[in-house]
């Protein structure tokens, strides 16, 4: 059974940096794509940054490139979200998502394991 779990969120001011941690566990391999997703409040819910599946490509999108990073821990079934130089339309519930055959693009739709989200507020 694949269980996916996030760590990390809190409130910070602008400008500042948070670091998110994801855990996933029961695949049976280590070749699937993961990533991160957020979802404020009257939005739809977004890619932010993943690796697919086949060959660990890099997706991330244009509102946080240069601000965001993401990687693997030693550990391969373990992912970060480092974010710096956070700004108030960050603001989101950030989920960490993984599937066995999602592709290049990080679309939601082709994830089926969510963890149960973590909120990021930036506010000052």
């Amino acid at each position: 059974q694949v269980h996916i779990a996030e760590s990390g969120g809190g409130l910070v001011q602008p400008g500042g940096s948070l670091r998110l941690s994801c855990e996933a566990s029961g695949f049976t391999s280590d070749s699937y794509a993961i990533g991160w997703f957020r979802q404020a409040p009257g939005k739809k819910r977004e890619g932010v940054s993943c690796f697919s599946s086949d060959d660990g490509m890099l997706y991330i999108a244009d509102s946080v490139k240069g601000r965001f990073t993401i990687a693997r821990g030693d550990a391969k079934n373990t992912v970060y979200l480092q974010m710096n130089r956070l700004k108030p339309e960050d603001t989101a519930v950030y989920y960490c998502a993984a599937d066995p055959s999602a592709g290049w693009g990080c679309y939601d739709y082709e994830h089926d394991y969510w963890g149960q989200g973590t909120q990021v507020t930036v506010s000052s």
